[in-house]
Parts: C-alpha cells; structure tokens; sequence
C-alpha cells in the first residue's frame, strides 16, 4: 500500500486508556476514549488543562515518555494498529506520515541551523530525495505558507524571524511531506489575534490543498469553530461529548458543554444585566476522581444514587451525525430551557477623573552592537503622545498586538520606568519623573498590578497568608501582627478562597486559585487604580469567568479604576466601558466599547473585530486578515504608523498616508480616531460582525 492509496478512517482511536505510573502509584490520565477522523476531516478536541487533550496527541505519535503507558484500548493509524507497531516502523509513519505541530514554535526549530536546511532535512531523510528536488519542494511549502521572499526566508536563522514566522515555518516543516494526518497542540496560544487569523486560515486552506486529516487540540471553541468539522469535549481524561460542529454547537447534549458555553463572553453577554455564569466548584485532580461521573460533583443535574453509582459509557443520540454524550440524564433534560436568572447587578457609577496623561512619550536608546561596542545608538520609540483619562469606577481596556506599547505604558504609570516627556497626573498631583523608589507609601499602595502569569508572582517558598502579610507590612497597614492576619483572612474572603489557604504553598493551588491571590495581593493597600496585564489569558475558560466577575465585584465594592490590558476583544467587550487600540506606540482608537465596537471604526479596529474567534454559529464575520507583520518600533514606517497593512490606504488622495502623521479627529463625543479617512469614509464603513436572525 503506497502512502494515499487507502479509503477507510485515517485515525480510528477505541476505548483508549493511559496512565503515568509513579512511585507512589498509577495516575489515569485518560478513560475509555473514542474518535475517529475520516479522510479530509478536522477534529477539533477541546477542554481545560489537564483533561487529557495533549495526552491523547503524545499517544498517536507514540511519544508518552518512560512514566506513561497505554493501558488498554486501540489507535488505529490507516487500519495499521499503531500501539502494537514496532519502533522501526513508528519512525517510518511519523514525521512521515504524522506530523506535530506544538505550542511554542521555538521548541522545535533548531536556533543554530538555517530554515533552509531545517526544512530539506524532511524529505531527504523521509522520502530519500536529493538536495534539488527538497529545495524545490521547500521553496514551494514556504510559498504555500504565505511568507514573502521565500529564498531569504530560507537563509535565515529562526531567532531573525517574528513567532508568527516562526510558526509558519513549524506548520511548512509538518507539512514537507504531505502528511495524512497533521496534530496541532494549541499552535496559536503564543500569537497575537490577527497573526492566529492568518495563520488559522493557512491551517484550512493547506488541509484543503493536500488532503490532510488534522486533530485540533485548542481550549478556544470560537478557534475550533473556525477551524474544524467535528469536535470532541473533554472533561477529567473523558470525552464527555462528541459530534459535528454543528450538533455541538446548537444542540449541546451534556451539561459539562452547557457549562462551558455559559462561561465564555459571546455577544450579547453584559457584564451587569447578564453575567457570565462560571462552573462552579474545581476540576478534580487525577487521583481525586469523583465515583460515577467525573462533572458530576460541579453539574446542575445531578442526581445521587444514579449519576455517582457505576462508570457511565458514552452513548449515541439518535438523528443527528455521530453525535455522542456521556450522560445519564441526556433525555430527560430541557436543553432549551433558559438559563435560570442570574443575579443582575447595578452598573458601578462612573466618578471624577484619578488618573490622566497627557503628550506621554517613552523612549529607549539602544546601542546598534553593545555585545561588541561602538555602533550609532538607536532609538525605540515604545510609547508616542499618548493622551487618555480614566475615572473612578470605570474599566478602560488598553488593547493592541504585541508591540504596540501596552505594557510599556503600564510600567510607567507603575514607576518602573519613567516617561521621557509628557505628563501623568494621579489624583492631581504630577508623578511622571518619580520612579517607584521614590514614590510614597500611598501612591504605590494606591496603584497595583495584577500580572499575567499567576506562576511567576509568587514566592515558591513562602506561604499564601504570609505572602499577602508581608504586602501589608510593606504598606504599613495594621497596628500588629494580630491585625494583619485578620485582613489578610478578610483578603482571602475577598477574593473568595478559603481561609485554610492561608497555610498553603504556592504549588498546591490550581492556576485559578494562584490568580486570586495575587488580586488579594494587588487590593491590600486598599487600591484605587488596578493595571491588570492579561489576568486571565493563561487561565482556563471556566476559570476566566470566574476572576472576571471576582473583578468585577471588588470593583464594584471598592469603587476601583481598572486599566485592563489584553489581546481578547471578547473579554474585552463584556467587561470594559472605555476601549483604547493601540498599534506601534500610538493611540488610533479611542470610545466608549458601544462605539469601538460598531462603525464607524479605525482601520486597524476593523482588522482586530474581525480576528476575533467567536464560539457562535450564529455570529457571521466578515475576514479582513492583515498582510505582514508590525513594524519595529525601532524603524517605524514614515507618515501613518498603520499605513504598511492598511487595506483602506488607496481611498486617501495624493499619497498622505505615507508622508504624514493622521490628525485625532473627534467623531462623536467621546469617540476619537486617528485617521487620513474623511468622516464621510469612515461612516459607509459596514459592521464586521453581525448576528443571523433565530
């Protein structure tokens, strides 16, 4: 049998089981799991971290390490059984036959090799064809993959190319070889939303082009929706549902799949009339699995005595393609019934301006080879006239692609850097020129930061309690040792976590859990403006809903002004009152989220909307993907800094674009737009997402 001549499934998984054995003992990672993939079809597996979706992918390629092991259970690769197949013929069919695409693209470029020579390698070793012939073919992949000037990408080194790039280079390596089955492990996490468009719609058309059969893994659904034709739910190491992205979708037949939609900001989600419902309760750790069904302990639908009694099997539902749900109860729930009302919440009045900067610019001076001394110093231009106020009580989201200044300005407002002109006046008093050290006490307990990764804030070594104490002590906050510990237990109420957890180590709390501490942490000086710098964008979705709306609530509460800086114009639009967009250090966008959210828009907003994975069949979108990459902030394009990847530039006469900076002109009130577009142009722009009638 030649490598395309076959015409039954080309991955067939049944009833498969996987445990890690450690010393202590064996460690189910995945149960009884079934999926199959047809010729030319996409599944996409989807679920929170640690239910087994990477698991399953590692025990495809064979690659589960000396602890894990396939217990029981097939996974058929073209009829061949691949768990009974020896090493030599593993090493035939992957790479070969099976290709990986992983998370983080450096992870498998080699930094010391040319891309040219990385990618030959493929087919030279596969295939046995000569150097010609896989320089051919590597010219043709990189071409294929939409990078410019493919020779020069070929000559060069991985650490010259963008992640984007990088990855693009990952997905033309896999796919050297014309692979019948391509795994992709979350290969969009690490880009920005417009470079995970395109690269998403690279990943369709190439799966068109060659035929290929791909398995998604992604814990985003609107990226699955996008991407795939069949999807498989996975909860605790289980499929709990599978079937068309259809069936899915609008006919969910298991509450753990409810419960996941319920937790993603879709549109018409309102952070006050109607919140996000977050699942309640944790995920179970491995070796803590509840009898009966894994969900069951955090499901709306339980029933003792018949959902905890025995293991629960998948079963089929009758009428619709494929379609399958581990419940018990699937034909006695109202699936359609509405969601119970949520509490509804009186919207946080807005008060008087806290914080208002003005002209901000920052700057940094790098030599051209510090490494190797002399060369003319460069400047990178991080933050160019930036001009904004926030008030008291309101959410204003800072959004933009890596790059674009976000963090940059955070840091200045924070004290970390300071601005090399411009103003920043907190509650009237100038502290633009004061770095951090010398700041006083009650500004700096007065401005906090919630950071990104929630593994990389706290002491590994210290405890929970002792952590949030020693930030009361740097505060001065409390008479003794006895009145500290009493707030630091109020902080842990606060945001929600059992007192217990005072005595607790970092690494025994879920991702979650570590990101509420740090909001404990962030809120024990009593602050009054919150950066928050992508607080959930490492979390789980059910998770994400849950911190939003802890937010939420302490804003409420404290009457808090919260900078929310992310990449996730979903989130974006559910929690925020005010939206700034960002690009290249400049401000282009700036309003309230009703009016950045429906036209008129800036021109690099309309690409940013229409990026956008959203997990509803019913949202239409229209795509604008941007060509390119953004620009260094150390050579910025002349004239408008979004000129480079405009597709509305050819309507603005005489070449203005390129020559000079657009002027911020006021398009209603409140709504400003940095733009060489007449506000005649910019009204005829059409809406880039609209919702189909029921």
């Amino acid at each position: 049998m030649t490598k395309w001549d076959y015409d039954g499934p080309i991955l067939e998984i049944e009833n498969l089981s996987i445990s890690f054995f450690t010393r202590l003992r064996e460690i189910p990672a995945v149960m009884d799991f079934s999926c199959t993939v047809q010729p030319g079809e996409a599944m996409g597996l989807v679920g929170e971290s640690g239910c087994g979706k990477s698991t399953v992918a590692l025990a495809v390629m064979r690659d589960l390490g000396k602890n894990g092991r396939i217990v029981s259970g097939t996974i058929k690769f073209k009829g061949r059984d691949l768990t009974t197949m020896s090493e030599q013929d593993l090493r035939d069919i992957r790479g070969s036959e099976i290709a990986m695409i992983y998370q983080e693209p450096m992870a498998s470029l080699n930094p010391a090799m040319k891309i040219g020579k990385q990618l030959m390698e493929v087919p030279m070793i596969h295939e046995g064809v000569s150097a010609d012939v896989a320089h051919k073919r590597a010219l043709e992949v990189v071409g294929d993959v939409r990078l410019p000037d493919p020779a020069r990408i070929l000559n060069s080194f991985p650490h010259q190319l963008s992640g984007g790039q990088q990855q693009r280079i990952v997905i033309a390596m896999a796919l050297m070889s014309k692979p019948a089955l391509l795994i992709l492990d979350e290969p969009t996490t690490a880009l920005d939303v417009t470079v995970e468009a395109a690269v998403v719609d690279l990943v369709k058309d190439l799966g068109e082009k060659y035929g290929t059969s791909m398995l998604f893994i992604s814990h985003n659904l609107g990226l699955v929706l996008d991407t795939c034709n069949r999807l498989c739910v996975m909860y605790s190491g289980e499929a709990v549902e599978t079937g068309s992205i259809k069936d899915v979708f609008d006919k969910m037949q298991h509450p753990y799949t409810q419960a996941l939609f319920r937790s993603i900001p879709l549109p018409g989600a309102d952070k006050n009339a109607h919140p996000l419902v977050a699942i309640p309760g944790n995920f179970p750790l491995p070796h803590e699995r509840p009898q009966g069904c894994n969900f069951g302990p955090r499901c709306d639908y339980f029933k003792a005595g018949l959902c905890d009694a025995g293991d629960i099997r998948m079963r089929d539902i009758p009428g619709d393609d494929r379609h399958g749900s581990r419940c018990l109860r699937v034909d006695e729930i109202d699936w359609n019934a509405p969601l119970k009302a949520t509490k509804t919440v009186e919207k946080t009045p807005i008060g008087d301006v806290v914080l208002k900067m003005e002209d901000l610019r920052k700057y940094y001076e790098v030599s051209a080879s510090k490494l190797f001394g002399g060369g003319s110093k460069k400047v990178v231009k991080a933050n160019e006239t930036l001009s904004f106020e926030a008030h008291e009580g309101e959410t204003l989201a800072i959004v933009g692609e890596s790059g674009c200044g976000k963090s940059t300005f955070a840091k200045v407002l924070m004290g970390l850097e300071t601005a090399t002109s411009g103003s920043i006046m907190l509650y009237g008093e100038d502290i633009q020129d004061t770095p951090i050290e010398s700041r006083s006490t009650d500004t700096v307990s007065g401005v906090q930061m919630v950071f990104q990764n929630p593994f990389d804030t706290l002491n590994p070594s210290m405890k929970v309690g002792r952590q949030i104490i020693r930030a009361l002590e740097i505060f001065g906050i409390g008479k003794s040792e006895d009145d500290r510990r009493n707030r630091m237990l109020e902080l842990l109420d606060l945001v929600k976590l059992p007192r217990e957890f005072a005595d607790r180590m970092p690494r025994q709390l879920s991702g979650g859990q570590k990101q509420r501490v740090g909001i404990a942490r962030a809120f024990a000086g009593g602050a009054k403006i919150v950066v928050a710098d992508e607080p959930v964008s490492a979390l789980d979705v059910s998770v994400q809903a849950a911190v939003t709306d802890l937010l939420m609530e302490i804003q409420r509460e404290n009457r808090t002004t919260l900078l929310f800086i992310s990449h996730d114009l979903s989130i974006v639009r559910y929690l925020s009152d005010r939206v700034m967009v960002m690009y290249l250090g400049h401000v282009v966008e700036l309003g309230t989220t009703d009016q950045v959210f429906s036209p008129p828009y800036h021109p690099y907003t309309e690409a940013l909307l229409s990026a956008v994975p959203i997990a509803d069949t019913k949202v239409k979108k229209k795509r604008i993907v941007l060509e390119g990459d953004i620009p260094s902030a150390m050579k910025p394009p002349p004239g408008c800094p979004f000129q480079t990847r405009c597709r509305w530039k050819s309507k603005v006469p005489d070449g203005l674009c390129d020559r000079e900076m657009p002027p911020m002109q006021t398009l209603a009130k409140g709504h400003q737009v940095k733009c060489h577009l007449t506000k005649a142009q910019l009204n005829e722009m059409e809406p880039v997402i609209t919702i189909a009638a029921e």
